[in-house]
């Protein structure tokens, strides 16, 4: 795992831990949108392992789907739930105040971890901060 790699995992490892404190204090609209970071950050790690950035949600989505769930290096589920995600997270960032229930919210994070989980098992695992 490369240095800027292990950089996105802890940014999404942090992210689905905000996500679950945001749910459990009330706010289920900003947890789904941190679920839906995670995921994103994932997507990078993955996009990054072939030296591939961009600038754009929509291209990262679209190049982690292309790169990895087209070719069945990844299941196509994880493409899906990245995408779903990022409708839910559009849905609570311009939404009104209850546009995202908690149990959208709790099935965001559930995703999130999954989606950490294989990425962890693909790249490799997350090393503490201080080791």
């Amino acid at each position: 795992m490369t240095d800027d790699q292990l950089e996105l995992m802890r940014e999404a490892e942090n992210s689905v831990a905000a996500a679950k404190t945001l749910l459990l204090s009330g706010y289920p609209k900003y947890a789904a949108s941190r679920a839906y970071f995670a995921m994103f950050y994932v997507a990078q790690a993955f996009l990054e392992g072939k030296e591939l950035t961009f600038s754009k949600h929509s291209a990262v989505i679209a190049a982690f789907g292309r790169e990895f769930a087209a070719t069945g290096q990844i299941p196509t589920e994880f493409h899906r739930f990245l995408i779903d995600a990022q409708e839910t997270r559009n849905i609570a960032d311009y939404g009104s105040r209850d546009a995202v229930a908690p149990e959208q919210a709790q099935e965001q994070i559930e995703r999130a971890e999954r989606f950490l989980e294989l990425a962890t098992q693909t790249l490799g695992p997350i090393p503490p901060e201080n080791a």
